[in-house]
C-alpha cells in the first residue's frame, strides 16, 4: 500500500524516487506512486510505439481500486503523517531507504556494464552510510555533488533489447510490464539485506508500507494533478509509466 512488497526489495519496484530526488527511478508508479507518470509528461517523452496492452479490461478493473485506495486510504494515512512529521525528517527517511538499496542499483549496474555508474553507488553508499549518518542525508549529492544512477533488473532487460512485452497493472502495485514485474523479482535476489533477516518478505511488506506512506507524504497532489490534465486517466497513467520507462532504459 501500500506498495507492499516494493520499496525494500526492488528499486525498480516502488522505490521510483520523487520529484526532489534524483530520478523517479525505475518502476511501478500508480495512484499510490504518482510522481514519476507527472514528471514523464512534464518531460514531454513521447514514443511512438505503445505499448501492448491485451489485458486492458483488467488493468481499467485494477486501475480502479487502486484509485480508490489511494483517495480511501493512502492519501488520508499520509495526509496525516505529513502533519506529525515535518518535511526533513520525511525526506531523510527517504534518503535512508533509498541508500538501503544502493547493492540493487551496484549489481544492475555491473549488468549493463555500467562500470562508472557501479563505482559511483559503492561511492555512494559508503559515503551517505558515514557522512550521511546511516544514509538519512545524501552527503555525496550535497558535499561532493554525486548523483545516484538509478538502475534496476527491468532497466537491465531492456539493455539487452527485451521490450515491455505487454502492460500490466497490478492490485496495489500499480503499473508494470511483464518485463519489469520479471525484474522486480530478480531485484528482490539481488538484495543483500534480504539474506540477513529470517522473514524478508514479512518484512518488506512493513517496511514498504511505511516507506510508501512517508513517499506519498512528498508527493500529495500529483496524481489528483495528474487525473486533472487527462481525459482518461488510466490511458494517461499507462502511457506516462511506459514513457518514463524507456526514458530510463535509454539513458
Amino acid at each position: 500500500m501500500l506498495c507492499a512488497l516494493g520499496f525494500v526489495i526492488s528499486p525498480g519496484l516502488c522505490h521510483a524516487g520523487s520529484p526532489s530526488s534524483s530520478s523517479p527511478a525505475s518502476g511501478f508508479i500508480s495512484p499510490l506512486r504518482p510522481d514519476a507518470a507527472v514528471q514523464a509528461i512534464e518531460t514531454q517523452i513521447f514514443l511512438d510505439t505503445p505499448i501492448t496492452d491485451p489485458l486492458e479490461p483488467t488493468n481499467r478493473l485494477f486501475f480502479y481500486v487502486n484509485d480508490k485506495l489511494y483517495f480511501l486510504v493512502l492519501k488520508p494515512v499520509a495526509s496525516g503523517y505529513r502533519t506529525i512529521v515535518p518535511q526533513p525528517a520525511r525526506v531523510g527517511v527517504r534518503n535512508f531507504f533509498s541508500n538501503l538499496v544502493s547493492p540493487i542499483r551496484v549489481a544492475n549496474c555491473l549488468l549493463q556494464f555500467k562500470f562508472k555508474g557501479a563505482g559511483t553507488e559503492t561511492i555512494r553508499f559508503f559515503v551517505n552510510t558515514t557522512l550521511g549518518v546511516a544514509g538519512f542525508v545524501d552527503a555525496a549529492k550535497k558535499e561532493f555533488n554525486i548523483d545516484k544512477w538509478e538502475e534496476d533488473f527491468g532497466q537491465t532487460l531492456g539493455f539487452y533489447g527485451i521490450g515491455p512485452i505487454f502492460y500490466i497493472n497490478w492490485p496495489i502495485l500499480g503499473p508494470s510490464s511483464l518485463r519489469d514485474a520479471v525484474g522486480f523479482v530478480v531485484d528482490f535476489f539481488l538484495n543483500p539485506w534480504n539474506y540477513l533477516v529470517r522473514f524478508p518478505i514479512l518484512v518488506n511488506v512493513v517496511v514498504g508500507a511505511y516507506a510508501r506512506v512517508n513517499d506519498t507524504s512528498l508527493t500529495l497532489g500529483a496524481y489528483e494533478a495528474l487525473k486533472r490534465a487527462a481525459l482518461d486517466p488510466y490511458i494517461a497513467m499507462r502511457d506516462a509509466y511506459h514513457q518514463y520507462r524507456q526514458n530510463k532504459i535509454g539513458e
